[in-house]
């Protein structure tokens, strides 16, 4: 982190995050693809769907966190014996969330009420839905053993699960959905299927590598007794980040529910759902790049290191602006091709073709956004991190688009609000930076540049 040349330090530790991340977009673009060949209403309701995935993830992605977090303070105290009860606790609560979940899966109808009328829709949401709930301990578990593998620098193993799942699911999600081989036709019950499956595969190989490995954590069934002490370290750091994770699901929510209640129009919830899910592979890169980078500010800016740290924060800064700006480009030139990969209809090809060149404006100032609110998260300023966030994708966003829909009454003007809120979390983040900058970062010393 000290010594080695900022670049290679940078590309060692975010190539293996990006790939990572780019598996597991491609879980929810593959059904979305496959989906989509079914029809406009099936890719609908998969898309009113989403965010309730996206929760389980947050919820998953969260008490991870915290486990990993917990078992790394641990391990650096040297105490074995408490990690390997913090992860056989944090395996237990991810269990535990995961019934939860499952339950309210066979109860899952009144949320496709809230937005649609229409019994299609919402029996092809609720087929689909119930599915990926009611199996929804795959994707639960395999996170969580991911993160134990993470905590003791395993990083290449818990990548390999994530591929192997991933690569199921995009070779069961034809089969299932359309009937080929020795399966029967389900429609969007087979991408609902294939989805289970791949991350239950993915969850018994992580399974297998945490328990039948030889590693200084020991999983003790003993442990999964749940110790008051642990849950609360556990969650201490796991709640804000189910808080933070689940943004982007209350965000999904309020979208949707614009688009069809207010405009009527299932066809900006279709597009936005393919727009949303697209956009998770631009995003990754930029996610992963900045993850990494995180942990080279904060370790340079704990050792008072000036110039390294200004240079991986201009190396970063340079690198999700050229990924940004790729992904801009793309938008602009093809969004045709890309929509008509999701509609074998012709009825959001139209609709997807604006939401693309609209949105795709903001992302060069998202990766300014991003890449400074890490930052702060790097230097001990994690709440005007979380703010950012917060106006990206609700403060600002959500009432943007709920004026813009009252004002204009068109799918087309609700795009804007990405870039309104994409322009007003930046130049917080500017103000807020550039004094923290003056303040904590020129004082002090030079140190090394490498």
């Amino acid at each position: 982190m000290g010594v080695m040349p900022v670049g290679k330090l940078l590309a060692n530790m975010a190539i293996p995050m990006v790939i990572s991340m780019l598996v597991q977009a491609m879980y929810n673009v593959v059904d979305s693809y496959f989906v989509a060949k079914i029809s406009t209403d099936a890719l609908t309701a998969i898309s009113l769907a989403y965010p309730i995935q996206m929760l389980m993830i947050a919820v998953a992605i969260g008490t991870s966190v915290g486990m990993n977090s917990y078992m790394s303070r641990k391990l650096g105290e040297g105490n074995t014996e408490a990690a390997s009860k913090g992860a056989s606790n944090g395996l237990c609560l991810l269990l535990l969330s995961a019934i939860v979940f499952t339950i309210f899966g066979f109860v899952i109808t009144p949320f496709f009420r809230l937005f649609t009328d229409d019994p299609q829709l919402i029996e092809m949401g609720v087929d689909y839905l119930e599915i990926c709930m009611v199996f929804g301990l795959g994707v639960f578990i395999q996170i969580g053993c991911e993160r134990i593998l993470q905590s003791m620098g395993k990083t290449g193993l818990s990548m390999v699960t994530q591929l192997v799942g991933a690569v199921v699911n995009i070779i069961l999600d034809p089969l299932m959905i359309f009937g080929i081989g020795p399966f029967p036709e389900m429609g969007v019950a087979g991408a609902a299927y294939a989805t289970v499956i791949g991350q239950w595969v993915g969850m018994l190989m992580a399974l297998a590598l945490v328990f039948f490995k030889e590693h200084e954590v020991k999983i003790s069934f003993k442990n999964f007794r749940l110790c008051g002490e642990t849950v609360r370290e556990i969650y201490r750091v796991g709640i804000p980040s189910i808080v933070m994770q689940s943004i982007g699901s209350i965000m999904n929510v309020g979208m949707n529910a614009i688009f069809s209640r207010i405009l009527m129009s299932n066809a900006g919830v279709a597009t936005f759902g393919v727009y949303f899910k697209v956009q998770s592979i631009v995003f990754m890169p930029l996610f992963g790049v900045t993850n990494a980078s995180m942990s080279i500010f904060a370790y340079n800016y704990g050792a008072r290191n000036r110039l390294r740290f200004k240079k991986a924060w201009k190396m970063t800064l340079c690198v999700t602006a050229i990924i940004m700006s790729i992904g801009t480009l793309l938008f602009q030139l093809f969004p045709q091709q890309i929509v008509s990969l999701f509609d074998s209809e012709g009825n959001i090809t139209a609709e997807g073709i604006a939401a693309f060149r609209i949105i795709s404006l903001h992302f060069p100032i998202a990766a300014a956004s991003i890449t400074i609110s890490v930052t702060f998260q790097a230097i001990g300023h994690g709440i005007k991190s979380m703010f950012m966030s917060i106006l990206r994708q609700l403060g600002v966003l959500l009432p943007a688009a709920l004026v813009l829909a009252l004002v204009f009454k068109s799918v087309e003007s609700v795009w804007w609000c990405f870039v309104i809120a994409e322009f007003s979390a930046v130049t917080f983040g500017i103000i807020s930076l550039t004094k923290i900058w003056r303040h904590e970062i020129e004082p002090m010393p030079d140190g090394a540049a490498v």
